[in-house]
């Protein structure tokens, strides 16, 4: 699957709102079984900006997560969109939706997952 460039490169301070968002999935243990939880969040605030949850770790769950926080916060063209490498990141239906909507994507270094994790803490 493609691969994109590292654009964020660690540069975790950012100094205006809606310029770079970071995403990942985690997944939480229930008594029905497992749940994958994708969050969006904006690196100026720190807030979650978008979320979706799933009983599976597909690419609909990261696109649905981009998608609420692109109708919630409406940003510019140019926005900066960083994760893992993921599959689901890397498909080309969630390649097709950041065209779409003009983002570019950056993707961690291979093997460097910090880059993403390191900075998702976030303010519900």
């Amino acid at each position: 699957m493609p691969i994109a460039p590292n654009y964020l490169d660690r540069q975790f301070s950012i100094d205006q709102i809606n310029q770079v968002y970071v995403g990942d999935i985690t997944y939480i243990h229930t008594q029905e079984g497992w749940l994958y939880l994708a969050v969006v969040i904006d690196l100026f605030s720190r807030q979650v900006v978008g979320w979706s949850m799933a009983a599976y770790m597909k690419t609909q769950l990261v696109n649905d997560a981009l998608q609420m926080a692109i109708g919630k916060r409406r940003p510019d063209k140019g926005l900066l969109w960083h994760t893992d490498r993921g599959s689901q990141y890397a498909s080309e239906s969630h390649r097709q939706l950041l065209k779409q909507h003009g983002i570019q994507q950056s993707m961690s270094r291979k093997g460097n997952c910090w880059d993403t994790q390191s900075n998702m803490s976030w303010n519900a």
